[in-house]
């Protein structure tokens, strides 16, 4: 048991998916899990375990940005053991080109954040995904039928920000799309020689304005959950 992890050993399958949501993570396992135990509920940050086509697989909220998923990927990577972590989550379109509901795969995350800068001593290390686990997911994300992006995110700490001048440089250097957790997850990975990697839904952009509602960002994000599905267990 962790400090914000209520799993004994054991509990927890050693691939494990992460929305932001709790909730989120509730749907998942009821929808595609069977034999599902709820293996955490500390701070309603929701853990559930079961199996996907007679594989274990854990599903675990971390809340929203870097610092909140940081405490959840050091910790089901150091106490529990974990080797593979797949974000599922949603992300804001900056560019015309990705559409509301296309799926974003992050090869690298861009960041605001000073994480990395305080514990790099200044340097500019680049997160980035496990490219045999990442090339496996954009294969089964693009059998589900979706329009799939592949490219750099930019993990931002402000979700309100009061520079939207600083979109335009992004993508002019070819980001994207904005979520808040890819950058840490990815740097997290790196440090414990586990996997990961990250899809978002888009769930609006920052170019039309389009957006979805809570509950479809909940509930109905199934492609990147079936493709993740399919990608962590080689169902």
């Amino acid at each position: 048991m962790s400090t914000h992890i209520a799993a004994e050993p054991g509990q927890i399958a050693d691939r494990v998916l992460l929305p932001g949501d709790p909730l989120r993570a509730k749907w998942i396992a009821e929808t595609y899990l069977d034999d599902i135990v709820c293996y955490s509920s500390v701070r309603n940050m929701l853990g559930f375990t079961g199996t996907y086509r007679g594989t274990p697989v854990s599903v675990q909220g971390t809340g929203m940005g870097q610092p909140s998923i940081s405490i959840y990927a050091h910790e089901l990577m150091a106490f529990y053991g974990v080797q593979t972590l797949v974000r599922v989550g949603s992300c804001g379109a900056m560019v015309e080109k990705v559409k509301v509901r296309d799926l974003v795969v992050a090869m690298s995350a861009a960041t605001d954040s000073g994480m990395n800068r305080h514990r790099f001593g200044g340097i500019d290390y680049s997160p980035t995904a496990d490219f045999d686990l990442m090339s496996r997911l954009v294969d089964r994300c693009r059998a589900t039928g979706s329009t799939v992006h592949v490219g750099q995110v930019a993990s931002w700490d402000v979700f309100y920000s009061d520079r939207p001048d600083l979109r335009d440089t992004l993508t002019q250097y070819g980001v994207l799309a904005v979520e808040m957790e890819a950058a840490a997850l990815y740097t997290l990975a790196a440090r414990f020689g586990a996997r990961a990697a990250a899809v978002c839904t888009v769930s609006d952009s920052l170019v039309t304005a389009e957006e979805t509602t809570a509950q479809e960002r909940e509930q109905t994000f199934s492609a990147m959950v079936e493709a993740t599905l399919a990608t962590v267990t080689g169902g």
